[in-house]
């Protein structure tokens, strides 16, 4: 391939999108755009342990907007309280992920949801006979980029504003499902050599990582060389049927777990669910079984709560990692630990 200037959407770097296995969404294309219109949830009601704000930044570098969600726990107006900012996958917005926003925010953790407008739920509007295209254009390693530089510009505004004070900044986590994991990949310190130059987006403020479905590296026979940069604790969540399934691209579960063992930190913790599939870790009711759907999702939150208690050092309201493992073992596949794991992972 001739090389090719970092914004063209041809070079190399399309890999670390397009690539990756986040073309999965292609499949929506083939059903009516209900499919995915459905899967937007309602707007979310504040509870009295917390408020739900929508926050509208400008990026002015970029051009860009980058409009957040930030579920706030009432706690923070006494104290600061740990941030955790969430990347949602192709297709998705500020809206998503509901149940772990809300439930981070009423245990005592801030959590903001950053959309990325180009790769948002946009992208099912318009002719469907160019779905495919559009998500093909936002799997492009521009939008790959600047997922990235919306966290950082998101982090950035969120602890220059009036919320600041609220925020304890040295307490802060990224988290992401699917293109959203990647993206929490990326910013956690993984690494990508292309024509000879090492691609890099970390960002020291980033003390934790969540990856939920997050999808390989295709193209790329050795994981090791991206992943090992990746020291931070990390929680790695799937299921066995968490399988992208798209025209020329296919990935098992077992890449999941590729995922997870490549990672260079040894503090982690991977978790398997029975049967699912891989948007049932979105807010949509039905996918991967109308019955086990809302067993996931709660087991899913509780183990993000129980992962991030133990990183921010918060054991209020802890729960020991044996005893979510006897609460949810009837779904849950297998439950796996990093070679020196936390005081979290011991029994």
């Amino acid at each position: 391939m001739p090389r090719r200037p970092l914004t063209s959407v041809r070079h190399p770097l399309w890999r670390i999108a397009a690539l990756l296995g986040l073309l999965w969404t292609l499949a929506a294309c083939m059903s009516p755009p209900q499919w995915a219109m459905a899967a937007l949830p309602s707007q979310v009601r504040p509870d009295d342990s917390f408020s739900t704000l929508d926050l509208a930044w400008q990026d002015p570098t970029r051009d860009r907007a980058v409009p957040a969600r930030l579920y706030l726990p009432s706690s923070a107006q006494t104290a600061p309280v740990p941030l955790v900012i969430f990347s949602h996958g192709l297709g998705g917005s500020r809206e998503g992920y509901s149940y772990i926003g809300r439930d981070l925010a009423a245990h005592g953790m801030a959590s903001l949801h950053v959309q990325h407008v180009g790769s948002d739920r946009a992208l099912w509007q318009g002719n469907r006979l160019t779905t495919a295209l559009r998500l093909m254009q936002a799997a492009g390693d521009d939008e790959a980029v600047a997922r990235v530089q919306d966290l950082r510009f998101a982090l950035d505004q969120l602890l220059a504003s009036d919320y600041a004070r609220q925020i304890d900044a040295s307490r802060i986590a990224a988290a992401g499902h699917s293109y959203g994991a990647n993206t929490t990949l990326l910013i956690s310190g993984a690494q990508v050599q292309r024509d000879g130059e090492t691609l890099q987006f970390r960002d020291p403020r980033i003390k934790a990582a969540v990856l939920i479905s997050s999808p390989p590296f295709y193209g790329e026979p050795d994981f090791s060389p991206i992943l090992q940069p990746i020291r931070l604790p990390s929680l790695h969540i799937t299921s066995t049927a968490d399988v992208i399934n798209v025209p020329g691209y296919h990935s098992e579960a077992i890449d999941r777990i590729k995922v997870f063992d490549a990672i260079g930190s040894t503090q982690k913790l991977l978790a398997v669910f029975k049967g699912g599939s891989h948007s049932m870790f979105t807010d949509r009711l039905n996918t991967g079984g109308a019955e086990l759907n809302p067993m996931v999702k709660q087991a899913t939150r509780e183990l993000v709560r129980l992962f991030l208690q133990e990183q921010f050092h918060l054991p209020a309201q802890r729960m020991a990692l044996t005893t979510w493992r006897d609460r949810h073992a009837a779904i849950l596949d297998g439950l796996r630990q990093g070679e020196s794991p936390t005081a979290l992972m011991r029994p």
